[in-house]
């Protein structure tokens, strides 16, 4: 029965996980996914890069070959009378990572697989228990596309060093020959996924990844995982608290006065003075919160005060303009600008009831600052830099219109 066992260990060495097209499949879309991510036009600010870490967890999936089981034992003078699978198994990873931009990362780790195994029950009666235990090193290129201010879609590809140890065990007219084959390899791993950040300091992941595995018995297959993952950025500063600022007056131009009557009075109908365009500034740090367009309610009180003291004007023109300062690329801070323009001109029209048609908007990005050269040293974002730089954040209101 031990030679019967030697030919079962050597004709498994060909087929114990099967490898079939998905592999292709996943792997090609991981990869295009990554150069979409590195290729794909800027939409958001380009962050310090920075160091992290993280601690994953999720469910693995390993397929393992029960028909050439069978069949091995057959040509053995064995039939199978029962066959359990465990293909699957609990996973978990801890990895550490730098992040060159909002784009592109490299990230390395330690992953824990998990165990998968079965077990064959035979006639003549004996048994034949396999296991298989995966754990290993990896070195991943992490590709992120931004989808909004917080939510990211990443795709990996990289390089990874498992450790597989087997453990078979025969009983009755089973024998095993060696019965706990090992070996380490280098394979290819990817993998897909999303990633949500809570705070600069706090982000979730969720991702799906493939790791191509040598069995210890001479065939290769795939392992899959579905994690979950708690990300812990280090020297990211949390943006400063927005300050409190007293909402502009609007303060509509005299109207010019009567001329003097006439001998003989005669009816004379109202005449609109069109005064010079009024310019109203309101603080960035009033309207929105650090780095984003929603307006907060501290800013929708002071549109809506704006927005009364024009009850009394009829306007010809509002130019609304969003301007930001010097941090983070030119893309983004023209995007971010425009975006707050036209989030001012909505709440003026859902909330205050002016005519859309007669309001404009245009992103002015960085290319107007109220700070001089030199007020503001340094170019690496800081709580500072960022305090010092809050006049250039803004959003300016110019009506030009007459007061009845």
């Amino acid at each position: 029965m031990i030679a019967a066992t030697a030919a079962f260990t050597a004709d498994k060495r060909n087929n114990d996980m099967k490898t079939n097209h998905e592999t292709r499949l996943l792997g090609s879309a991981a990869l295009a996914s990554l150069l979409v991510s590195l290729l794909a036009v800027p939409a958001f600010a380009q962050e310090s890069s920075y160091y992290y870490g993280g601690l994953s967890a999720g469910v693995s999936r390993a397929r393992i070959d029960d028909e050439r089981i069978t069949a091995n034992l057959l040509s053995n003078g064995l039939s199978t009378s029962a066959m359990e699978l465990d293909e699957r198994s609990g996973a978990f990873k801890v990895f550490g990572g730098y992040q060159f931009n909002q784009h592109l990362g490299l990230e390395a780790g330690y992953f824990n697989l998990g165990k998968f195994g079965f077990n064959s029950t035979t006639v003549p009666a004996g048994s034949l228990d396999g296991r298989m235990k995966v754990q290993g090193l990896n070195l991943d290129v992490v590709g992120t596309l931004p989808l909004t201010e917080r939510l990211a879609a990443s795709a990996r590809a990289g390089v990874q060093y498992a450790s597989v140890r087997n453990n078979f065990r025969g009983t009755g007219a089973v024998s095993v020959a060696d019965p706990s084959p090992s070996d380490r390899a280098a394979n290819y791993k990817v993998g897909v996924g999303l990633q949500y950040a809570f705070s600069p300091s706090f982000m979730l992941r969720g991702e799906a990844e493939r790791y191509r595995i040598d069995d210890a018995v001479g065939n290769k297959g795939d392992v899959n995982v579905f994690l979950v993952s708690m990300v812990i950025p280090f020297g990211r500063s949390p943006a400063p608290a927005p300050r409190a600022a007293v909402a502009p007056v609007y303060v509509a131009p005299a109207a010019a006065p009567a001329p003097p009557p006439a001998i003989v009075p005669a009816p004379v109908e109202p005449v609109a003075v069109a005064p010079a365009p009024r310019r109203v500034s309101f603080s960035a740090d009033s309207l929105f919160s650090f780095d984003a367009f929603a307006i907060r309610p501290e800013g929708k009180a002071a549109l809506d005060t704006f927005a009364r003291q024009l009850a009394d004007t009829r306007f010809d023109v509002i130019k609304v303009e969003g301007h930001t300062d010097r941090l983070g690329s030119q893309a983004y801070n023209q995007r971010l600008s425009s975006r707050r323009a036209e989030s001012v001109k909505a709440y003026l029209v859902t909330s205050g009831g002016l005519d859309p048609a007669r309001i404009s908007t245009v992103g002015k990005s960085n290319a107007e600052p109220i700070t001089r050269p030199g007020d503001c040293k340094g170019s690496k974002r800081s709580d500072k830099l960022i305090a010092c730089l809050q006049p250039d954040r803004r959003v300016e209101v110019e009506v030009d219109g007459t007061r009845h």
